[in-house]
């Protein structure tokens, strides 16, 4: 199996400070500050591509999970809330939200259900954010 880079840079203190985020072999590469992350400031932070790589790796999960019950997904699509709080006079990623719509023909809503419920239990990025809480809403496109 693949080992994964990606890097980043801050310059800077905290508030004023300024930093790069570079994603793999360049797939993505922009900035990020404090106004990004905990305003609404312009550029990206570390829980959007959090939520990125949840969003990514559980619709190609649920695919192949459903595939392998014999249901061939025509789309998967998901969106990843990640919530960041203020707890403990620190900021923490307490939850993330997945929105998930499936386009699968032949399948029941309750298996669509299931099989997305296991797949949120052992997709490897849900699986590396073990302590973060994953809800899950899943339904299937009407």
């Amino acid at each position: 199996m693949a080992t994964r880079t990606s890097s980043a840079i801050w310059e800077g203190n905290l508030k004023e400070g300024k930093g790069t985020m570079k994603v793999g072999r360049g797939a993505y590469e922009g900035p990020f500050s404090f106004a990004s992350r905990f305003e609404d400031g312009a550029g990206t932070n570390p829980e959007e591509l959090i939520g990125a790589a949840e969003a990514g790796c559980f619709s190609m999960a649920l695919s192949a999970n459903l595939s392998k019950a014999g249901h061939q997904p025509k789309s998967v699509h998901t969106i990843a809330k990640v919530n960041l709080e203020m707890i403990g006079g620190g900021p923490k990623i307490t939850s993330i939200d997945l929105d998930c719509e499936g386009e699968v023909p032949g399948i029941d809503d309750a298996k669509f259900k299931e099989l997305a419920e296991q797949t949120k239990k052992t997709c490897p990025v849900s699986v590396a954010l073990v302590g973060t809480e994953i809800k899950l809403n899943a339904r299937l496109k009407s």
